[in-house]
């Protein structure tokens, strides 16, 4: 599972252009379903025929960046950016376009900056893309207003069982959900890739009308912030203490039924886990719950040390633990009882 998730996470996948990651799962999952298929909105449904409830398991496949807004007349690329701080982004290399320009975010060099500006955030509108171009006819050679800038972070194990990578939030969640394709389940089975997460939730909002579930499950990256000067509370999750489970977050507020039955599927299988100690953010379970006459949803996330950022961290024991409590929870059919 780690080296296909390395793969997913060096694929180029910005909200709204999550062609190549569709690309690479549909190849992964067409031999393990009944069928497979894409909406209009991008979509990717992967089916396993049953009887009984109909089950949804959701991963999205985009990814947080930036998308070009204007060509300056020096060259540079003027954009916006969506779930970014632009605290984290200075000097960061980059792709634009179809055809992967490299460029690198380029700020004015602190020798340039007055006092005050030293002591102020640059903000995204201080901020531009850099791809060597002479000028703006240079430059709209290569790229254009609409193209998406991705960062090009390399995928990397790292320290005692941690990895390194962009995107992990959520190619963690569809590593773990091309793996559960492999097996089989007493229920209606849809895997569902999802576009659009991380500027609305906005697939997840088509998918629940198109497969109509009774219970979802979404698989996600989440908050870790354990560094020294937090509580356990303010650190809302912790790597290597396993799986973690939600109770709440800004969209969903997880039914006990289903928290009981994750929890006690958890103990059953000796399975480390956690609960998410936050309850800010949403995921694609927010609109899934609320969809149509409504369903039974629950969130399982792994831990990533600085998300919504060029790199994050996770661990190999979560990303572990999320698989296996995501599996039992199927193969024993504990849907049934939510």
């Amino acid at each position: 599972m780690l080296e296909r998730l390395k793969i997913l996470s060096e694929l180029y996948g910005v909200s709204g252009d999550e062609r190549r990651v569709r690309k690479y799962i549909r190849e992964q999952v067409e031999p393990l379903c009944d069928e497979v298929y894409t909406d209009r909105m991008g979509n990717l449904y992967a089916h396993k025929k049953g009887v009984g409830k109909k089950v949804m398991v959701c991963a999205h496949m985009d990814e947080v960046g930036m998308i070009v807004t204007g060509v300056l007349d020096s060259g540079l690329l003027a954009f916006t950016a969506a779930g970014l701080d632009s605290r984290a982004i200075i000097s960061k290399r980059v792709v634009v376009g179809k055809d992967d320009v490299p460029g690198v975010i380029g700020s004015k060099a602190i020798h340039l900056q007055s006092m005050q500006e030293r002591k102020t955030v640059l903000q995204m509108k201080d901020l531009n893309v850099d791809i060597g171009a002479k000028n703006k006819e240079d430059a709209l050679k290569y790229v254009k207003p609409g193209d998406y800038i991705s960062f090009t972070t390399k995928f990397s194990e790292m320290g005692d069982g941690l990895f390194k990578g962009k995107a992990l939030d959520d190619r963690v969640g569809c590593a773990i959900l091309i793996e559960l394709l492999k097996e089989n389940y007493d229920c209606d089975f849809t895997a569902v890739f999802t576009v659009m997460e991380e500027i609305g939730l906005r697939g997840a909002q088509t998918a629940v009308v198109n497969v109509e579930p009774d219970v979802a499950l979404a698989l996600e990256g989440t908050l870790c912030n354990e560094l020294p000067d937090n509580s356990r509370r303010k650190s809302v999750t912790r790597l290597n203490e396993g799986a973690v489970i939600s109770f709440m977050d800004g969209g969903t507020i997880v039914p006990e039924s289903m928290l009981n039955a994750l929890k006690d599927t958890a103990a059953k299988n000796d399975i480390p886990w956690q609960f998410r100690q936050g309850t800010s953010g949403a995921n694609d379970m927010g609109p899934v719950h609320q969809g149509l006459a409504g369903c039974k949803a629950g969130v399982l996330s792994v831990p990533c040390r600085y998300i919504h950022s060029p790199v994050s961290i996770a661990s190999k024991s979560d990303l572990d633990s999320v698989y296996r409590l995501a599996k039992a929870f199927l193969k024993e059919s504990r849907f049934k009882e939510v």
